[in-house]
């Protein structure tokens, strides 16, 4: 019989049973490459650094003339666990030595040349393992602020530096924490934010801001965010690093002083002056509203120790600040770190920061509410055109009355996603809106900011709470004052000219807040829309309560609210005005200059409030 195929010859076997095997070997690796993120969704700590570029550690030691602090601080970073030999090559050791001054003769020169002498030798004759060891010895004096701001401009954005005086000792732990937070919080997407600017190995307990709170963290977890940077050990990420370099220079080239009010390094910077760089790193960290990594170990424990050798900072040596962690000191899970939205936040205050609390839906809403109420009152304050300036001044005078139960409404933008990644809850009302509405009409912006408006007002009173609307025109001065204006006996307040609109938590307001109302007012913007409608929510407001035969008040008519155009108006606000307005007609920079003139522009031109006030407790 003939055959229908031919046999492969023999010699052929061993190539063809090669070539199965090894595509059975590429299908099984295929299999596992597509189930394993999979696997890996409902675990906490277990992640793939297979994505995780090699990146570069620099250790940056600076040092001047205290050899036996400089050899301590060598010697135990020389002694620190670097992992795997795939590490090595990658930890590369750079030491600063400042030179001594010329201009001080308090110590004979010759002296100065052979301590400069010893400290050169020592570091030369130091061996390290880790990667490369490089020498910088300087022609001049630099002191501390240029030893910092000199030591690293990085090279990429994988590259990370590890800043150490020379009177610091690391833990031999140090380095293995650190490659963690990299990981966790650099490299991982679902941990990563841009607001976070590096890590300190210090102990934190110093607060900068006047009259602020202790610092207190609970000690179940071992990472927090804390705005103020640690000089005792600090891991810089290299684009913020790169940004305050930029500011710095922008800043200081135009004669500018980092001056923060409430805060206790002006008086450091007033003097001290320009021997240190940390106030001017506190007031950009302020002005970009950045967060800096902070453990918390109990018994005073660090991973670096700063023996507060005399120097710049201190005018006699003060001993060691904390204790140093090893092996023995620490529990089996203490490189494991926390998800980044599980992590607590605190300003220079103390005051713990909630970011990214932006408000999509109707459930979203009922759960941020609760949250950001006081005494029962909500201040809901409109971003729809409005002026980015203007607003940051209003935030700088919340803080300044102790303000904290508002919320944002406005169209999603950068503005708005700012706010909230700096702490101040917002509600995207595009996203909102279309959630709630269900029409494809395109409605403009006084139709968004109406129907915005009216549902947050509408599930204020379902949960108890009175609502203070705001539009982007007004300033909030004296929330006392405000306070004592409003009777609880009457249900509505509306202001025609400020914008300014209050409603009263009753069962009066609640039955005619109805879903009739709101969609009237949607209505309204589906009649003609292509006049692209106006809508005026206060009028919309004042005819719905005036057709129920229920009385209104007028804030302008009660002294609420003064016209800051207005010529009468007196030039200290002594007569207690709680509310300041404007038209939107008014250019920004006119409304700018009187506000200056009444003492209520609060906010430098990069548009940060001039002052940190720290409240020991909100209302």
């Amino acid at each position: 019989m003939a055959m229908l195929f031919p046999q492969p010859k023999k010699s052929l076997l061993p190539l063809l049973l090669f070539l199965f095997c090894i595509s059975v070997i590429i299908l099984l690796v295929l299999v596992s490459e597509t189930t394993h993120p999979v696997a890996e969704r409902g675990t906490t700590f277990r992640r793939n650094y297979d994505n995780v570029p090699p990146f570069t550690f620099l250790i940056k030691v600076l040092t001047f003339n205290r050899l036996h602090s400089l050899s301590r601080c060598l010697r135990s970073l020389a002694a620190a666990d670097y992992g795997a030999t795939g590490d090595r090559g990658r930890v590369h050791l750079h030491v600063y030595v400042d030179h001594f001054s010329l201009a001080r003769k308090n110590k004979p020169v010759e002296d100065s040349l052979k301590s400069t002498k010893e400290i050169l030798d020592f570091v030369d004759g130091f061996e390290w393992r880790f990667g490369e060891k490089v020498v910088h010895y300087r022609t001049d004096n630099a002191g501390l602020q240029g030893q910092w701001l000199e030591a690293w401009w990085p090279s990429s954005d994988h590259e990370f530096a590890f800043v150490v005086e020379d009177d610091l000792e690391v833990s031999p732990l140090y380095y293995g924490f650190l490659e963690r937070v990299i990981h966790n919080y650099y490299y991982d997407t679902s941990n990563f934010n841009p607001s976070i600017y590096g890590a300190s190995l210090q102990r934190p307990r110093f607060v900068p801001g006047k009259h602020g709170n202790k610092v207190h963290v609970d000690p179940k977890t071992n990472v927090f965010l804390y705005q103020l940077v640690g000089t005792w050990g600090q891991l810089l990420f290299p684009k913020p690093w790169k940004e305050f370099r930029l500011w710095y220079d922008e800043h200081k080239s135009k004669g500018k002083k980092p001056f923060l009010d409430g805060m206790v390094t002006n008086g450091w910077y007033k003097r001290i002056g320009e021997r240190i760089w940390t106030p001017w790193f506190i007031k950009f960290i302020h002005s970009r509203g950045y967060f800096n990594i902070y453990t918390n170990f109990p018994n005073e424990g660090a991973l670096s120790v700063s023996y507060r050798d005399a120097g710049v900072n201190y005018g006699k040596t003060a001993g060691p600040d904390s204790k140093l962690l090893n092996e023995s000191s620490v529990t089996p899970d203490f490189l494991k770190l926390q998800p980044l939205r599980n992590l607590k936040w605190y300003d220079y205050c103390f005051s713990e920061v909630v970011p990214g609390r932006v408000v999509r839906d109707l459930n979203e809403l009922g759960t941020v509410l609760p949250s950001v109420q006081r005494e029962k009152t909500v201040f809901l304050v409109s971003l729809f055109d409005a002026n980015k300036m203007l607003i940051s001044n209003l935030l700088c005078h919340f803080e300044k009355i102790n303000t904290r139960n508002y919320i944002f409404i406005g169209p999603g933008s950068e503005f708005l996603f700012d706010l909230s990644r700096r702490g101040h809850p917002v509600i995207d009302a595009d996203v909102f809106l279309d959630t709630l509405v269900k029409s494809k009409t395109s409605y403009p912006n006084s139709v968004k900011e109406a129907l915005g408006n009216a549902y947050v007002v509408k599930k204020c009173l379902e949960l108890g709470y009175s609502t203070w609307v705001f539009s982007s025109n007004a300033l909030l001065v004296d929330k006392g004052q405000l306070l004592g204006r409003i009777s609880p006996e009457d249900d509505f307040y509306v202001g025609e000219s400020s914008e300014i609109l209050v409603v009263q938590s009753s069962s009066n307001t609640q039955k005619l807040w109805s879903n009739e109302f709101l969609h009237s007012i949607a209505s309204t913007g589906t009649k003609t829309p292509s006049l692209k409608p106006s809508v005026d929510f206060i009028q919309l407001v004042k005819e719905l309560v005036e057709r129920n035969g229920k009385k209104i008040n007028n804030v302008e008519m009660m002294g609420i609210a003064e016209n800051v155009d207005a010529k009468s108006l007196n030039q200290s606000l002594g007569d207690g005005k709680p509310v300041v307005y404007w038209s939107p007609e008014v250019g920004s920079g006119i409304i700018r200059m009187k506000l200056e003139k009444l003492n209520l522009w609060l906010i430098n031109d990069d548009l940060s409030c001039r002052a940190v006030i720290c409240h020991s407790s909100f209302s």
